[in-house]
């Protein structure tokens, strides 16, 4: 990649689609994931998964991510994926979704080290694309296996490991434990990147982080929903130690008008301005009163009568002070749930 200490967007379903991804980009990211695809879905040809595969020049280097628990579907989902030309393929073994853990996919897998393996070896013989793997520390408190994951997963040729520092069996709850994430780093068997993920909310404890677990990049995912300036602030302040000013008004008005439009010129007018409802409270976080504001963005679903009323909503608390408060980290999957 080519970047000292790249800063990853974490491939969160519902939400890191294309629109996401580009206001993500404009704001710092590195490297970029879609939604996880599913392997069946797309040897199905299903509507929903292809149109996962969707990615755009400006994105690059961009991974798909795929899950599955099926040798064979997960080889021939991995050829279908190279014939769109991402820059890699990623493959989920830690959504904790029961729709995909208890199905034996996603975080699923952690139960069995040996099938993980096996499914790892056959995506990555049956693709010229680098592999790499996104995952969890385990599925429970007595099996936090990462370790031993980390080196087979090496072993059959990952070129690259994420790790979630929370087990399948914690959802998003509690705090993300990155102690086994930097013991993974620090092992002299491992020679791949090493990202740690969970609860990086601010340029203070990214710095932190980095530092104490000497991982080699870190991923964001919740705390990028309504925040893209996220992975700029965290570059700036790795650089200088100094924090870049808080978006404006205005800022936080261009980009989810932005966002706004780029949703509704992937998917269509109806789809585009209903899925955007789950952002407008994150985008106009911190600002006082605004709640009856954000009732009638929900409510709204003309697009023209969206953009007059973010022009409102921008006029309204010009030179408006935000103050830098704490990004909060809500369970995404809660609000957008595995269809």
């Amino acid at each position: 990649m080519g970047i000292g200490f790249p800063l990853l967007l974490a491939p969160m379903e519902d939400v890191s689609d294309p629109p996401f991804r580009s206001v993500c980009k404009d704001n710092g990211a590195d490297l970029m994931y879609t939604e996880f695809v599913s392997s069946e879905g797309l040897i199905r040809d299903a509507i929903k998964s292809k149109k996962k595969l969707d990615i755009f020049d400006y994105e690059r280097p961009v991974g798909i991510q795929i899950f599955g628990g099926d040798e064979e579907s997960l080889s021939l989902a991995a050829k279908i994926v190279e014939t769109t030309n991402p820059d890699l393929l990623d493959i989920n073994f830690g959504c904790p979704v029961k729709k995909v853990a208890l199905r034996g996919a996603g975080a699923g897998v952690l139960k069995d080290v040996d099938l993980m393996g096996r499914l790892t070896e056959a995506v990555v013989k049956s693709t010229s694309l680098p592999v790499t793997v996104k995952t969890r520390l385990g599925w429970d408190e007595s099996t936090k296996n990462i370790e031993e994951v980390a080196e087979r997963l090496q072993d059959v040729g990952v070129k690259a490991l994420a790790i979630h520092g929370r087990t399948r069996m914690q959802m998003y709850k509690g705090e993300a434990d990155w102690t086994l994430i930097g013991k993974v780093k620090n092992n002299p068997r491992i020679t791949i990147p090493v990202f740690g993920n969970g609860d990086i909310d601010s340029p203070e404890k990214a710095l932190e982080y980095k530092n104490r677990y000497g991982v080699d990049g870190i991923m964001i995912g919740r705390a990028a929903i309504g925040y893209p300036w996220i992975f700029n602030e965290i570059k700036h302040f790795l650089k200088t130690g100094e924090h870049l000013p808080s978006p404006t008004i205005e800022d936080r008005v261009a980009v989810c008008r932005k966002h706004l439009h780029k949703s509704v010129e992937w998917k269509n007018p109806v789809v585009g301005v209903n899925e955007m409802r789950r952002h407008y409270a994150s985008y106009l976080k911190g600002l006082p009163n605004i709640k009856e504001y954000r009732n009638k963005l929900v409510r709204i679903t003309d697009v023209a009568e969206i953009d007059a009323l973010l022009t409102e909503i921008e006029k309204k608390y010009a030179g408006f002070s935000f103050e830098k408060t704490p990004i909060e980290l809500v369970d995404y999957h809660q609000k957008c749930p595995v269809n």
